[in-house]
Order: C-alpha cells, then sequence, then structure tokens
C-alpha cells in the first residue's frame, strides 16, 4: 500500500448545496472491487480507507466534509452509482450530493441532454446510492443546469414517540424515520434548546445524547440488507411538522450525523425521512409541500408522492428539491516524507 500511498493523485470537482459541501472525486482512485454497490463500499471501507481520510481530513478538508466518489453502477438502469464519504466512514444516502451530482452529470456530460434545445425542460439522472437507485430531475435551459428534485427510496416510519430515558433531559420522545439513512427525530422543546439561538455546540451535544440513547434502545433493521440498518444520527427540528398553506412558511432543523458532524444545510434524506414520518402521522397528506430550513438558511421543498411498501412497513417516495452550486476544482497529492499526509482532525 506504501507504493500507492506516494503516488496518489486525486482530482475533484468542488460544489455546495445549500451551503453543504460535496467533493466529487473525479480521477485518481485506484480500481474498487464489489459486484454491487455495497460490496464496493465495504471493499473501500476495508482497503482504501486512507484515501477517505486523506480527502475529508484537513488540511485538505475539514471535520465537516463530505465526499462523493462516482462508481460503476450495477444497476442497469442507473447513469452512474456513488458512495458517500464523511469524517466517519461510508453513508447510505445523501440528498444534498444528490442534488449537486444531478447537476454535475449533466455538465459533464455523463449524462446527454439536447444541446438544441432551448426550452426549458428536466434531464432524468439514474443515481445508484447504496440505499438503492435515486430519480434525479435536472432542470436544463439552453444547456445549462439548475435545480434538481429527487425522488427517494421507499422511506418509513421506523418507530413512533419512542420513549427513551437519557441522564440530561429525563424521558423523551423521538420518532425514527428511514429516508436512504435512519435517523432519530426529536423537538426542541424535548431538549430544553431554542434551535434559532442556542449554539451549535449545545446542539450537537444534545443530538449526541439522543443518539447515543437510541442506540442503547432500539434495534434497527430494514427489509433489503442489514448494512442499511444503523443509526446515522440525530435531527433536532422546531416541532413544525404540520402542514401549512403559507407557502413562506418552513420548519427549522439541524441534522447532527456520523462523528458529530453537522449539515449545513437541511439535509436531504433527513428531510425524506422526516416527512415519512410527518406522513405516517397524518401531519400531511399526499403531494403537499413542506419547506424545511437548515442551519446556514438555505431551503428545501418536501412531498410525498406515493404510497408503496417496503417489507413490513408502509412506506413512502418522496420528492425533495434543492439548489447546488460550484465551488471549484482540485487536484489532491501526497508528498512521501509528509508525517501528516494521511490527514488528521482537530475538534
Amino acid at each position: 500500500m506504501e507504493d500507492i500511498e506516494n503516488e496518489v493523485s486525486i482530482s475533484t470537482v468542488e460544489m455546495h448545496t445549500g451551503g453543504q459541501p460535496l467533493r466529487i472525486i473525479t480521477s485518481g482512485y485506484p480500481s474498487i472491487q464489489g459486484k454491487s454497490i455495497l460490496e464496493k463500499r465495504k471493499y473501500v471501507k476495508e482497503n482504501l480507507d486512507y484515501l477517505r481520510k486523506m480527502l475529508m481530513f484537513e488540511p485538505r478538508g475539514h471535520f465537516d466534509m463530505y465526499g462523493a466518489l462516482i462508481v460503476d453502477p450495477d444497476f442497469e438502469q442507473a447513469d452512474l452509482g456513488v458512495l458517500f464519504l464523511h469524517n466517519e466512514g461510508y453513508s447510505t444516502m445523501c440528498g444534498h450530493a444528490v442534488i449537486a451530482l444531478g447537476r454535475y452529470a449533466i455538465d459533464s456530460g455523463l449524462v446527454a441532454t439536447d444541446t438544441a434545445s432551448s426550452t426549458v425542460g428536466e434531464v432524468p439522472v439514474f443515481i445508484q446510492c447504496p440505499c438503492g437507485l435515486v430519480k434525479a430531475l435536472v432542470e436544463v435551459c439552453d444547456g445549462k443546469s439548475g435545480r434538481v428534485r429527487f425522488i427517494s427510496v421507499p422511506s418509513f416510519a421506523f418507530a413512533l414517540d419512542v420513549e427513551i430515558e437519557t441522564p440530561q433531559f429525563g424521558t423523551i420522545k423521538v420518532d425514527i424515520g428511514y429516508g436512504g439513512a435512519f435517523y432519530a427525530l426529536v423537538a426542541e422543546d424535548q431538549l430544553n434548546i431554542d434551535l434559532r439561538s442556542a449554539r451549535v455546540k449545545d446542539v450537537v451535544e444534545a443530538a449526541n445524547v439522543v443518539t447515543k440513547a437510541v442506540k442503547n434502545k432500539v434495534k434497527l433493521h430494514h427489509p433489503e440488507s442489514d448494512d442499511l440498518a444503523f443509526l446515522y444520527g440525530t435531527i433536532v427540528t422546531d416541532g413544525k411538522d404540520g402542514y401549512s398553506e403559507d407557502p413562506d412558511d418552513c420548519t427549522y432543523n439541524v441534522c447532527v450525523f456520523a462523528d458529530s458532524q453537522v449539515d449545513r444545510c437541511p439535509t436531504g434524506s433527513g428531510v425524506t425521512a422526516r416527512i415519512a414520518v410527518q406522513y405516517a402521522k397524518k401531519l400531511i397528506d399526499l403531494g403537499q409541500l413542506r419547506a424545511f430550513q437548515g442551519i446556514a438558511g438555505s431551503k428545501f421543498g418536501g412531498r410525498v408522492v406515493k404510497q408503496v411498501k417496503c417489507g413490513e412497513f408502509d412506506a413512502v417516495h418522496v420528492e425533495v428539491t434543492g439548489q447546488a452550486y460550484y465551488t471549484g476544482k482540485c487536484t489532491f497529492t501526497m508528498e512521501k516524507d509528509d508525517p501528516l499526509k494521511h490527514g488528521f482532525l482537530v475538534r
């Protein structure tokens, strides 16, 4: 492995969706083995994790960096496959990355468009994520990509109003939703905080308490694969879960995932999980649009577009809409004698 590490040169395209960074790895990774996308995820975790650390950690990245590694899909319908990278490892779904990858797929030519057309339209991009196939619909006008909406994998409420004992907050109630990844959902008043005025550090500490308590009490399972059955994090919300006819009304949330990582945007898979839970609680109806705001002030739209089944669960397909932007391009290398070449984190 040492010889490989000394020859590393990885190229990326840098983007953000609603303030949340995405480092799209376009070239330089060694060959990735595995027939299925979950096998590929397992392979990079066991064999190439030094590259995740190199790209996500300082000095090339930071504690809250996020990455997307494009791989060959094993679904015939998919235009591309993707593995998601963060400070702790490899997630199964990432909505902000899907939104950015939709634009990138069009602009890079991974998915062909009718360049002769000057009309506004949507181009479908099928992205195979570890959780399954996600359909992104990318606005294209005069050859330029714009907003993206994606249709989630089957998503569902795993458990509602679960009572959890915590040393800091006593007994609290949480919902557990799946939107390509599992999240614990908890309202701010359960944690005695005000999201809009609280320090981020305090929100993170509170969310981590919930995540630990839920992991200790609740055993998760997914009908399709045990590799999907883990709690990704906790989303602290303002508790505004019901439908509002006011188009300017939105609900605010902060997602703390992986190793205390804070999402700057509303969190695409988190919005999906929240919508699935809201629908299960009959707080919203089919097709009703809800707006979600993240810590950077950006907003996503979300709504249920179809009822389905996922094993024993009553599930839904959720549509999430957002906007991604380009921020640059990079080439990352390692020098042989650099003692910090594999990266480090300062919390």
